[in-house]
């Protein structure tokens, strides 16, 4: 029995009838003193040289006082608050607090407009609005009854002063005031305690709710993925409104007693080698596009010398990406598998192997299958749908207030119910999974069925490419072909030869009917905010494409 094997075998989740993150986690280690006096809890720094740290006992006293302020303004138990603020302290302060109340977190980023938040705020019905002072435009109009917190982003939560605007509370003065009475909430298992708003492939935004079991769940690969102790310093770069800040920048990290650096600054690659070898981090997590850039820098061994494992997800790691940073560092690389309505997934763990291009076997307590096309299970090899059995503790308790599309991502075969990923991965014989793409990115060219990110990787082991992207394009002889957008590094030219060169070194790494048998060289490849590359805008410009043509030659 390898030791994937022996932490299936030994996982047991006993989850508590009750469960607040705030008491159960963040006041239980405010009050271990030995913890206290070893390291803070959380270290933030931004892009103007400003540092503050917070130990557990001074976020637990902070939490306290903004939970009693929102209390006695009317803030209550199952109400809906929703935070927007970046990588500043008050983000921790503010979620921390509202869970305290048991009332219901959205996150937020900040890079909403303004008809973004009003759909959020009329979907949830939401009671509070906690922002910064320079995004208070963004909700000119909010309803009089819903209650108003700004946040002066340059001053660091607990200290006094900052910019105020009218009409809004200022939250440097709400932490001033005393917690005296203030009891937190009893929050059950199944209690809703987030709301993740995530777009779908048609529709609205998906108000995904999960439970405070999920928030007690989430240790699990904050122990077993992240490797996670009290002595480690974890920097995660997700943005505050992604679940992914959820589980390795709050949830996960602070479960399992561990100090997280927050820094609040733009992306710089030399910068970001800086910070994580000043604040001695231990544990980084950082999604495929960055580290991208990372492993273009020309580091000396030394350049991070306390850091003893890196971590990614959100999007798929390419082989070649993941053997130049573990050659450039010396340390393991650990990819992961997740969904904003289940959180993580799959995962590789340390002391166990880790295959190329795989994103790793199930966590302890998950149960995956992978489901053919007609429903069965597929077989080792064949590409299928990602599949969570349920119930599981992981699984969302819904969407917010739409029964429809929640009953929608579920599916019974042979009496068992699942809970369909829309990912459409392959298992090895072992159980490795290697993920292809979304269930409507799979081409299908004259009968074979090609998973866009094989073809993908092939191409970012090709000297000259920097990123690439593979999608369907609409072919009157086989239905559809592969098509790859290509960025080249620096100081190559799209030429046909290289297009050519190519195909070719695709033939020559994969099945030949893989190969792209169009190419096309772009500048860069549209990306969400949080850098998953977006096929879908390429597929469409695809289709809209071959439409135009088509309507040209009538």
């Amino acid at each position: 029995m390898d030791r994937y094997q022996h932490l299936r075998a030994e996982y047991r989740l006993n989850i508590p009838e009750t469960f607040n993150f705030g008491t159960d986690v963040v006041d239980a280690w405010a009050k271990d003193d030995a913890r206290n006096a070893a390291a803070p809890a959380l270290i933030w720094c931004n892009a103007e040289g400003r540092e503050r740290s917070y130990s557990f006992a001074e976020i637990a006293d902070l939490t306290d006082r903004f939970a009693a302020a929102l209390e006695r303004r009317g803030i209550a138990k199952g109400d809906r608050v929703l935070v927007m603020l970046p990588r500043i302290p008050a983000w921790q302060v503010a979620m921390v607090a509202v869970l305290k109340l048991g009332a219901i977190a959205i996150p937020c980023v900040t890079m909403l407009t303004e008809k973004d938040l009003a759909y959020r705020l009329e979907n949830s019905g939401a009671s509070a609005v906690i922002t910064t002072t320079a995004e208070v435009g963004k909700f000119q109009g909010l309803a009089d009854n819903i209650l108003r917190i700004a946040a002066d982003p340059s001053v660091p939560a607990g200290e006094a002063g900052g910019d105020t605007v009218d009409g809004w509370l200022a939250l440097t003065n709400l932490l001033q005031e005393d917690p005296e009475g203030f009891r937190a909430a009893t929050v059950a298992a199944e209690d809703p305690a987030l709301i993740f708003y995530t777009s779908g492939s048609t529709g609205l935004p998906k108000g995904v709710t999960h439970s405070s079991r999920a928030l007690y769940t989430w240790r699990g690969s904050a122990e077993h993925w992240l490797d996670l102790h009290p002595d480690d310093v974890m920097f995660c770069t997700a943005d505050t409104g992604w679940s992914k800040a959820g589980t390795s920048i709050l949830f996960g990290p602070w479960s399992r007693g561990s100090c997280v650096l927050f820094y609040d600054g733009p992306f710089d690659p030399a910068y970001r080698v800086e910070l994580i070898a000043r604040y001695r981090v231990t544990v980084y997590c950082a999604a495929a596009t960055e580290l991208r850039r990372l492993v273009a820098l020309k580091l000396s061994p030394n350049a991070m010398p306390t850091l003893r494992l890196t971590v990614s997800a959100g999007e798929s790691l390419n082989p070649p990406i993941r053997q130049r940073w573990i050659e450039m560092t010396g340390k393991p690389v650990l990819e992961a598998y997740g969904l904003t309505e289940t959180l993580m997934l799959v995962a590789n763990y340390l002391d166990t192997e880790v295959r190329p291009g795989s994103m790793g076997r199930p966590l302890p307590g998950v149960n995956l299958e992978v489901l053919a096309p007609e429903g069965t299970l597929a077989a080792p090899g064949e590409i299928g749908q990602l599949a969570l059995r349920l119930p599981s503790p992981h699984m969302m308790l819904g969407y917010w207030r739409d029964p429809e599309r929640t009953a929608a991502g579920k599916l019974t075969v042979n009496g068992q119910e699942y809970f369909l990923t829309g990912d459409n991965v392959r298992a090895d014989a072992d159980g490795y999974l290697y993920y292809e793409g979304r269930a409507d990115d799979v081409i299908n060219s004259a009968g074979y069925r090609i998973g866009p990110q094989e073809v993908e990787n092939v191409l970012l082991a090709h000297p000259h490419v920097r990123e690439a992207a593979v999608v369907p394009s609409p072919d009157e002889e086989r239905g559809e072909v592969v098509k790859a957008f290509v960025v080249l590094h620096d100081g190559h030219d799209g030429t046909p030869e290289l297009a050519q060169e190519l195909q070719n070194f695709v033939k020559s790494h994969t099945a030949p009917y893989k190969y792209p048998r169009r190419v096309e060289f772009v500048d860069d490849l549209p990306k969400s905010p949080v850098g998953k590359i977006q096929r879908r805008q390429l597929r469409q410009q695809e289709l809209e494409a071959h439409r135009k043509a088509a309507q040209a030659s009538d």
